[in-house]
């Protein structure tokens, strides 16, 4: 079984009823372990609509949340700090860093924010 690191911008069209994230999500609990990032939450709280409330406290509770630990975070710092020629947002090499150290698939629809070459990304059309 996998282990597939899902990005808050597919987490956010589940949430908004996007058919094609529902799809996405729901293809993945046949064959995956299911995880997002700490960062993940944090950023869908600070964006969440009223009416969300409740539906994304109940997703919450069914994908595990995983951690910013001190690997985590250095091995941010490293991808901020090497990757040049990227603009890369500290949130974005959290999350990279989150599925380096905790070795799963990282699903998302914006690919070029993750131009790290050692984790494995996959670019997924949820709108």
């Amino acid at each position: 079984m996998t282990n597939t690191l899902v990005d808050k911008d597919i987490l956010i069209n589940f949430l908004r009823g996007k058919r094609k994230a529902k799809d996405f999500l729901s293809m993945l609990l046949d064959d995956s372990n299911i995880s997002c990032s700490a960062i993940a939450v944090a950023e869908i709280a600070a964006g969440m609509r009223a009416a969300e409330e409740e539906r994304t406290k109940a997703l919450q509770d069914q994908i595990e949340v995983l951690a910013v630990t001190r690997d985590v975070a250095e091995k941010a710092g490293s991808y901020q700090r090497s990757i040049r020629g990227h603009s890369l947002e500290l949130d974005d090499c959290l999350v990279a860093a989150t599925a380096f150290v905790y070795r799963a698939i990282l699903a998302t629809g914006n690919g070029k924010h993750y131009p790290t070459k050692d984790i494995k990304v996959t670019v997924v059309d949820t709108d």
